[in-house]
């Protein structure tokens, strides 16, 4: 048995795949996942994984350089939209390196997550509730 953290055998398999400023979405349940990107549906019923669980084991596993979110999300759903930006504070402070933090309208996010190496689709029902992770590296 895996011991570290992430255990979804094609997650993991995905990440280790992931080459510079490749992107990995990180969507609630709501986001529309193309078939020309790679789903890995998480969703189990509403709210079950979360959202910031699954971005938070997720990024125990991976080097991010900057994130993608919709602009939306810090009006619509300013709680999360908080919760997000202290969890990517914290990120580039584990890092010891900048995130950047790019907001795009939703229907542009939809269109830049189509280009992501995949799609993880949680149970998460807070809107706008998605991200793109853009993979750094760690030397």
């Amino acid at each position: 048995m895996k011991k570290g953290t992430l255990l979804h055998p094609q997650l993991s398999q995905v990440i280790a795949t992931l080459g510079h400023g490749q992107g990995l979405t990180i969507g609630d349940c709501g986001l529309p996942i193309g078939e020309s990107v790679e789903r890995i549906d998480l969703a189990l019923t509403h709210g079950v994984p979360s959202f910031l669980d699954t971005l938070n084991v997720v990024l125990t596993e991976t080097c991010v350089e900057q994130v993608v979110i919709a602009e939306e999300l810090e009006n619509v759903s300013p709680d999360m939209y908080a919760r997000l930006i202290t969890r990517i504070e914290c990120l580039a402070e584990e890092q010891r390196k900048a995130v950047e933090v790019i907001k795009v309208p939703h229907e542009t996010f939809k269109i830049q997550a189509e280009q992501s190496r995949a799609v993880v689709r949680t149970g998460e029902c807070t809107p706008y509730a998605n991200i793109i992770l853009k993979s750094g590296v760690v030397f």
